[in-house]
């Protein structure tokens, strides 16, 4: 207990000295019943996901996805933000936070309260045109597919981390999908990187100009399995910035790390913000008008 408490001390001095650049994947978004892909809930084991090259190649590959998404969002959408992502805005309007970069798709940071989020890739809540570009929302392509698909209905066991459900092949084969309301012709896509697409170089520059200007770098929630966000793990442990880790079960940065916290995301952020940013006020007490 007392290895936990001298922990859990480090991590608020670090904190506390402000500078943080926020690093967070999608053990973060847990306990908002998004699963992630390779901790407790373990979507992983069972699920895989889209990859960029068979969603542009196979049209039945993207209906089966679109059709799986249409269900999947509705889900997604009503999700909303949990102690952990509250605590992370609560960090940055005491000035502790400096930059937030989040692997999530979600938008639960920005609904949190949090400002200039990079969503390093991109936001299930916009639609993008593979042919001219355009981008809609996630609402208006829902509506269209609604129309298109009248009376489709499946049971939902869960929902996937990219957005998605796990649907019989049955249930697929029917799905009408729709082409872009702008050209007209155009492949719909959300506007996420799928497994196997790149990340915009644009956006990869700006989160490694945010982790050289760090004072420290906060994990949270991200087993940075993939190099998509290790990249900047390694970056900060080479210019000599400390890396604090915060995630259940171990992660393939933990070699790099000045600090690794093991337990809830909720709960530790929680008391990390009461600590160093001050208890959380109630919406509508006097000192929150």
């Amino acid at each position: 207990m007392d290895g936990v408490r001298q922990t859990f001390d480090v991590l608020t001095r670090l904190v506390g000295a402000g500078g943080v650049v926020v690093l967070s994947g999608a053990g973060l978004s847990t306990e908002s019943g998004i699963p992630d892909y390779r901790g407790p809930s373990g979507a992983a084991r069972r699920h895989t996901p889209m990859t960029f090259q068979e969603f542009t190649r196979d049209a039945a590959a993207r209906r089966r996805y679109w059709a799986r998404s249409h269900l999947g969002w509705r889900l997604v959408a009503r999700a909303a933000p949990n102690v952990g992502h509250r605590a992370v805005a609560r960090l940055q309007r005491a000035g502790l936070v400096g930059g937030i970069i989040t692997q999530n798709v979600d938008g639960l940071h920005t609904a949190a309260g949090s400002t200039g989020v990079v969503e390093l890739h991109g936001r299930l809540d916009e639609v993008v045109c593979l042919n001219c570009g355009n981008l809609t929302s996630r609402d208006e392509l829902d509506r269209r597919l609604r129309q298109a698909n009248p009376g489709f209905v499946a049971r939902v066991a869960h929902v996937n981390p990219d957005g998605d459900v796990d649907l019989p092949a049955e249930a697929v084969a029917g799905f009408r999908t729709v082409d872009c309301g702008i050209c007209g012709t155009g492949t719909l896509k959300p506007d996420v990187v799928f497994f196997g697409e790149t990340v915009p170089a644009p956006r990869v520059a700006a989160c490694f100009a945010l982790v050289e200007r760090a004072r420290a770098v906060l994990v949270l929630g991200s087993s940075l399995t993939v190099m998509s966000g290790r990249r900047f793990v390694i970056r900060a442990a080479k210019l000599g910035i400390p890396v604090a880790i915060v995630n259940q079960g171990p992660t393939r940065g933990d070699g790099y790390a000045t600090l690794t916290v093991d337990g809830p995301l909720g709960e530790v952020l929680a008391a990390l913000a009461d600590r160093v940013a001050g208890p959380a006020v109630a919406a509508g007490s006097p000192a929150a008008v």
